[in-house]
């Protein structure tokens, strides 16, 4: 049995802002029936704290980058924990980045510092008699993890770092260097200098043993400078320790037929109900159209100022739009003005149970990003057989096949594709949509592909089981 540590700042379902909390939280079970035992290092923060049952003391920290701390062990929801109590640090309520201004927390480094310090110190010497053969930290917050490995001697241990989305790269000013406890040696190209400032994602890129994205196009993407953000010079460095695996989801939440948060069902003809409830929760009258929906975060990265451009061609196909979302206050002023008329109904904020329903709910689920490491919405609109128009990018390429007249000839088709990423093309792509769903025997072929798409973490889960044994084989 493979021993692995997992550093990571969130993890579903305890506390999430993005992805990397679903792959955190899922990879675990997944793992274990692949001969590998993986514990998960989080952060204190009142959330986990509040979850966690079982608790023993592991050891103790007189002085962790600013206080005394101590690391617990212990379970919550099904996952095997150690947690790094540190009130200083993590007794924050809200998201586990902003402060109720909305801005990054001022000691973010230190925060974030910590855990990849207290990684390391496990990796290096163990806790509680327990030794990790690899450590596997995902973004930047996990960044410093390898430049502490080389301050603590003797260190044997194997590291992976999971690149989730490289445009967060943990940057701060050379000034911080003492506070970080890092080695000015090390400030250089080979190091974690990045453009004369300290990057943590710099410095697990460079000393991780092998590097993880979470799609196989969005590894070849950051090699280009268009995707890189600045690193893709380092990515094409270390291209032969990059692997794209890519994410699943988590099919004992994410299954029509057992999903307590809707009508369940399991073919096509079952979302009926479900749409009928849609539409009575958002307001919006029957349509001859598509009910499209959107489930996102409201950001530029997202492209939804894309389908705000785009959008009338879908209402002159007879289509309609509900979506729920919150970020960009500006995005989401536009929306909530726009005057699109009675098929267009938004709702701001975010509501876990209700975005069931919004995807149970609807013909067809809009991923428009600019880019996407990987994208999660896409595969739970397979799954619950609503068709994905997405743009040609990252997972969202690697996981859709497009509705192209050969894929539509051979009847393999599940959902649809557009590129050059601007929103003329997602007109377009509206437009077919529109058209596609009036052809009822193509619609619900493609329906039918997309619920039967295997969208579950057992291959990925075999290809991380085989990267860890390839690095314990040495």
């Amino acid at each position: 049995m493979i021993q692995v540590l997992s550093i990571a700042s969130e993890c579903a379902p305890l506390v999430k802002t993005g992805g990397l909390a679903d792959v955190a939280g899922a990879l675990p079970a997944a793992l274990s029936g692949q001969g590998v035992q993986m514990r998960t290092l989080l952060p204190g923060y009142p959330g986990v704290m509040s979850s966690l049952s079982g608790a023993s003391h592991l050891e103790s920290f007189d002085d962790l980058f600013g206080g005394p701390a101590q690391l617990l062990a212990g379970q919550a929801e099904g996952l095997d924990l150690l947690v790094i109590d540190a009130p200083h640090l993590y007794q924050r309520e809200g998201n586990p980045y902003l402060g109720p201004d909305g801005l990054d927390w001022p000691d973010n480094p230190e925060r974030f510092a910590a855990l990849s310090w207290v990684g390391a110190m496990i990796g290096a010497r163990g806790a509680g008699g327990w030794q990790p053969q690899i450590l596997h930290g995902h973004d930047w917050q996990a960044g410093l993890v390898t430049e502490y490995l080389r301050q603590m001697q003797g260190a044997d241990v194997h590291t992976v770092l999971t690149i989730h989305n490289i445009s967060f790269t943990g940057t701060v000013d050379p000034g911080r260097m003492h506070a970080l406890r890092l080695d000015p040696a090390r400030f250089h190209s080979e190091g974690f200098e990045f453009w004369g400032a300290i990057s943590a994602l710099k410095a697990g890129l460079m000393g991780a043993d092998r590097l993880t994205t979470v799609s196989p196009r969005y590894a070849e993407e950051l090699m280009t400078p268009e995707f890189g953000m600045g690193l893709d010079g380092v990515i094409r460095h270390r291209r032969d320790a990059l692997v794209g695996i890519l994410n699943g989801i988590d099919q004992s939440i994410w299954t029509p037929a057992t999903d307590p948060m809707i009508t369940p069902y399991d073919n096509p003809k079952g979302k009926v109900a479900n749409k009928a409830a849609l539409r009575a929760e958002m307001g919006l009258p029957e349509s001859e159209g598509p009910l499209c929906v959107i489930v996102s975060r409201m950001t530029h990265q997202k492209g939804l100022d894309l389908v705000l451009q785009a959008l009338p061609a879908l209402l002159e196909g007879g289509g309609q739009l509900a979506l729920l979302g919150s970020g960009d206050a500006e995005l989401q002023n536009a929306f909530v003005n726009a005057a699109f008329g009675p098929n267009v109904a938004v709702r701001i904020g975010y509501d876990e149970a209700f975005s069931h329903l919004m995807i149970a709910g609807g013909d067809a689920i809009l991923v428009p990003s600019r880019f996407e490491p990987c994208g999660l919405t896409q595969l739970y609109g397979l799954r619950y057989g609503t068709i994905p128009l997405v743009a040609l990018t990252g997972g969202l390429a690697d996981t859709v096949i497009n509705a192209s007249p050969a894929a539509l000839a051979r009847g393999v088709a599940t959902g649809l594709q557009f590129s050059p990423i601007n929103s003329d093309t997602l007109r377009h792509a509206m437009a077919r949509l529109c058209t596609l769903y009036k052809d009822r025997k193509t619609w619900l072929r493609m329906q039918r592909n997309a619920m039967s798409q295997p969208v579950g973490w057992d291959q990925s889960a075999k290809a991380y089981a085989a990267l860890y044994a390839e690095l314990v084989a040495g």
